[in-house]
């Protein structure tokens, strides 16, 4: 690996400094929010940030709340947000691949409970008062919207705080699998009830966050793989009401994979009967699965879903209608979303964590896994145009890192969510210390980032990173590419791949770009 240079040293320093506040957020380990009193903590290794985890958002869906809709939260008086809260119930597989063998720190770890509709913050301390509201990241997990948390410890941003201490973080747990997307026959209004959480998140966050040093006024959202494509379902879902100043999202968007097609819910049904409540009237069947133990559930998905029998069972975000359409380039070529400023990417080698190992992991099946990362180029030049025809703004990434303490074989290169820990700066938490150079490159990722949360209209640019334009003027920032820690690439080039109308099908046999370059930045 290359070291950083000096001039990007320097150029890491003034901007980090262009961004740092007259002063800093909270002064206090105690604040009031719409839930009651919380406290927080502060950490040893990161002492300029405090820590609020686990404050509940909504009521428990527990008991006879299973598979409703979520409600925000009634007072209780004091919170003790010094430990994190259940994650929501998922499950660990048994089947091996990049994240459960190379990259555990990309699962959730400690327990998981039905009562998990809890948000974090982290927010920059200082012994002082602040008068300049601080610009808020609100961060959506991806996992497939099966697995995901807050408790992952590639994606836990104290570092990144404590080194800008510049902006706030806050991260909403949401429901997952056939507890967040039941699609029960016995549920009169199917909706997907993990979404519809996200935004009583997010609506938690306007009320409450100037009180942590924010300000509601700039709020971004943001999210990777299944949490960019609820990034983007939110922003078509609340187009006049949408909280957000900018989305962020990462290897994925409202474009991305299809929604599951089942009117008659025989995928519930199939679950039921597998856990005695088999035989039962729709109403009788959704009655007996309130009482079985979220345990018994997970259990037997593992259980089933590892062993790769047919017919396979999904639970996943339907079409709605109210937190996902079936018609996105139709709604977005009419206007029809928050058309709030976007930055969207992907990366180089998205398919080689997603597809299955060969030889115990010596190797990987490349043309699928090229066949995935050019699917999701093809998703996100989509999603550019449309927005582009709509008048929003859209810059554009390309993430190619590929650095050994994050992709220990040779072969996993810049894979799908592997640009997170270097935004999270947490990107030197395993295997082995990061070279000079993959802290230069995650410094500058923060640092557009943040300048993109603090303006989501003119930071960028301000950055020398300018929004996309079509034809061969078209470009996207990329990263970590030939020992540069930023140059940038034709957007034309990704096109090339792409057929369809909209142009969303890879082409068979089609390969990642190479870069043949248009300028170091």
């Amino acid at each position: 690996m290359l070291s950083k240079t000096s001039s990007q040293v320097q150029l890491g320093l003034l901007v980090l400094a262009s961004f740092l506040p007259s002063c800093l957020s909270l002064s206090s380990l105690k604040v009031d929010t719409t839930v009651g009193t919380v406290y927080g903590l502060i950490n040893g290794t990161h002492p300029d940030v405090v820590q609020f985890l686990g404050i509940p958002y909504a009521e428990p869906p527990v008991g006879d709340r299973r598979w409703i809709p979520s409600v925000a939260k009634s007072p209780v008086g004091k919170i003790d947000a010094t430990s994190f809260s259940p994650s929501c119930p998922q499950y660990d597989t048994s089947i091996p691949s990049t994240y459960e063998i190379d990259a555990r720190d990309f699962l959730v770890s400690g327990p998981v409970s039905e009562d998990c509709l809890t948000l974090s913050v982290w927010a920059p301390f200082s012994a002082g008062n602040c008068s300049e509201p601080l610009p808020v990241i609100a961060w959506i997990y991806g996992g497939g919207q099966q697995t995901g948390g807050a408790q992952i410890e590639y994606q836990i941003p104290t570092p990144w705080v404590q080194r800008t201490k510049a902006h706030i973080v806050v991260q909403i747990n949401y429901r997952l699998n056939i507890f967040g997307n039941p699609i029960a026959a016995g549920i009169d209004e199917k909706l997907n009830l993990g979404l519809l959480d996200q935004r009583v998140g997010m609506e938690w966050i306007r009320q409450n966050i100037a009180n942590f040093g924010g300000d509601p006024s700039r709020i971004t959202m943001w999210g990777q793989s299944a949490g960019a494509a609820s990034t983007d379902y939110y922003n078509f879902a609340y187009p006049e009401d949408p909280i957000i100043a900018g989305i962020i999202m990462d290897s994925s968007s409202a474009q991305g994979a299809g929604a599951p097609n089942d009117p008659t819910g025989s995928n519930f049904t199939f679950v039921a009967r597998n856990l005695g409540c088999g035989n039962l009237t729709a109403e009788a069947e959704l009655t007996c699965m309130k009482n079985v133990p979220s345990a018994n559930i997970t259990a037997f998905l593992k259980s089933y879903q590892d062993s790769g029998v047919s017919p396979s069972i999904t639970f996943s975000p339907i079409v709605d209608n109210v937190s996902r359409f079936s018609n996105y380039t139709s709604r977005a070529l009419a206007g029809n979303f928050s058309r709030v400023p976007a930055i969207h990417g992907t990366n180089n080698n998205e398919g080689s964590s997603l597809t299955v190992w060969v030889n115990n992991g010596t190797t990987y099946n490349e043309t699928l896994a090229n066949a995935n990362t050019v699917q999701r180029a093809c998703w996100a030049q989509q999603t550019t145009k449309n927005r582009y025809a709509a008048n929003a703004t859209t810059f554009r990434y390309y993430y190619t890192g590929n650095f050994s303490n994050i992709s220990p074989r040779a072969w996993e290169g810049a894979y799908h969510s592997s640009e997170l820990p270097l935004i999270f700066g947490t990107h030197d938490i395993a295997y082995s210390e990061s070279t000079d150079f993959e802290f230069a490159v995650s410094h500058r990722m923060q640092d557009l980032w943040l300048a993109f949360m603090r303006d989501p209209v003119n930071g960028l640019p301000q950055q020398g990173w300018n929004p996309y334009v079509p034809g061969d003027e078209g470009t996207a920032i990329e990263f970590a590419w030939d020992g540069q820690v930023q140059q940038f690439i034709k957007l034309s080039e990704f096109d090339q791949n792409c057929i369809g109308s909209p142009a969303i099908t890879p082409v068979v046999g089609a390969i990642p770009p190479d870069n043949t370059g248009v300028g170091v930045a």
